[in-house]
């Protein structure tokens, strides 16, 4: 018995580790800026107004003052996740449930940085240090869905150099290099081949993977209080390795191979304006499409080319975010921020959700501040809460690779916010 269950448990700990949900859509990291945090990300494709703008669209580099630009970001991410169970069936029929698992998430702090020079009135060098896609979620070891995921760790950093040329007063073009590293750690538990009375046991595993990537950016101003801003990030292609082991108290380590898979980040793709109504007062808007639809399924394999489990199927589907904000001058020192935004959930339906990405729409409301401490340097904070909609989960757990032999659904709903508390200082010399 032992031996049909472990393929088909284990080797989904890739596809499911990178299934966490960051607080955008599928396991996506917005959370980049303080200044972004404080407008929702409401039109940060041409906002243009500190060194963050290398992520959001390096051509609004052109839009910094001459000689060296600095931004150090820090986000805070609280986030809230619990599970209630409606109806989930016991593995095999025998095994415990469970319980609803805890708080399967936390407080987590994302560190972001950025640099841009300007090499004449109209070349620009820029270099993005960030994480684009991270989170972590653990539950209790006897969480009800532990036989479909119990802890996932995933770490996506970004290296980023770019160029912005301006090429007039109205017109500027970008394009940046992206390398991307990706750590990944899973957990989960397997039920004990010795009987439902025996104590689970754990398969992990541990991969890395490194990818590269472009991004291009526009930015167009067509008259003196518009700005249009146009960028996309494109697709990265990770080749995961790593090694798979599971162990069983009375049994030992049963397991213990290296494993890869193939995984794609999406594609994004925002159209964002920037318009001052007042000398006071500005408009921020951004339509942002990512191509989630690249990830349709993920499948394992043995160092041999065989295959390790059945194809793990996500299904997941195109989405889109649409942001609205303001922004209001106080005096020369403080500028205040508001923003609100949707964001579309990447999940098709129960079926394709996974214990690790409750993921479902979201909508955030922001609010933020700038203080211009000196003529060269300012603090931007940026405060913002994301109300998720309920999730609702028919997970299906086979024991075989060829997903005949049916032994759980987890049912049930995930109740998730988020809250982020985000600090960054800028400065140009």
């Amino acid at each position: 018995m032992y031996k049909t269950l472990t393929p088909r448990l284990i080797p989904a700990l890739i596809a499911i580790a990178f299934s966490s949900g960051a607080y955008a859509a599928a396991f996506q990291l917005t959370g980049q800026s303080a200044s972004g945090v404080g407008i929702a990300n409401a039109g940060a494709a041409a906002v243009a107004e500190d060194t963050s703008t290398l992520y959001y669209n390096p051509a609004g580099m052109t839009y910094l003052p001459m000689g060296h630009n600095f931004s150090f970001a820090a986000t805070a991410l609280n986030r809230s996740t619990r599970f209630t169970d409606e109806g989930t069936s016991r593995y095999a029929g025998v095994y415990p449930l469970g319980n609803d698992g805890g708080n399967g998430a936390g407080l987590h702090v994302v560190p972001a940085m950025y640099y841009a020079y300007s090499l004449s009135p109209d070349w620009r060098l820029g270099l993005a240090i960030n994480p684009t896609f991270a989170d972590e979620t653990e539950y209790d070891q006897n969480f009800i869905g532990r036989y479909s995921g119990m802890k996932t760790r995933i770490r996506i950093v970004n290296l980023n150099p770019s160029i912005a040329y301006k090429v007039n007063d109205a017109l500027s073009l970008a394009f940046g290099i992206n390398y991307a590293k990706a750590e990944v750690e899973f957990k989960q538990a397997v039920p004990s081949p010795l009987g439902p009375t025996r104590a689970d046991g754990t398969g992990r595993l541990e991969g890395d993977a490194s990818g590269w990537g472009y991004n291009l950016g526009v930015m167009f101003k067509p008259t003196k209080d518009t700005r249009l801003g146009l960028s996309y990030r494109s697709k990265i292609k990770f080749d995961l390795e790593g090694s798979q082991n599971a162990q069983v108290p009375g049994l030992g380590t049963v397991i213990n191979r290296s494993i890869t898979a193939d995984l794609t980040t999406p594609d994004t793709a925002s159209l964002a304006l920037h318009q001052q109504l007042t000398p006071k007062w500005a408009l921020l808007a951004d339509y942002t499409w990512t191509g989630w639809s690249a990830l349709q399924t993920l499948e394992p394999v043995t160092a041999t080319g065989a295959r390790a489990v059945a194809p793990l199927r996500y299904n997941f589907k195109d989405t889109y975010r649409v942001g609205l904000g303001t922004t209001y001058q106080v005096n020369e020192q403080w500028m205040l921020r508001l923003g609100v935004a949707f964001d579309k959930g990447a999940v098709p339906n129960e079926q394709s959700r996974t214990m690790t990405v409750p993921d479902e729409d979201r909508t955030w409301l922001a609010v933020g501040a700038k203080w211009r401490i000196t003529p060269k340097a300012s603090l931007d904070l940026g405060y913002a809460h994301i109300f998720v909609k309920e999730a609702r989960v028919a997970r299906n757990v086979y024991q075989d690779v060829n997903e005949t032999v049916l032994r759980q659904t987890v049912r049930g709903k995930f109740d998730t916010s988020v809250d982020y508390f985000s600090l960054q200082l800028n400065y140009n010399f």
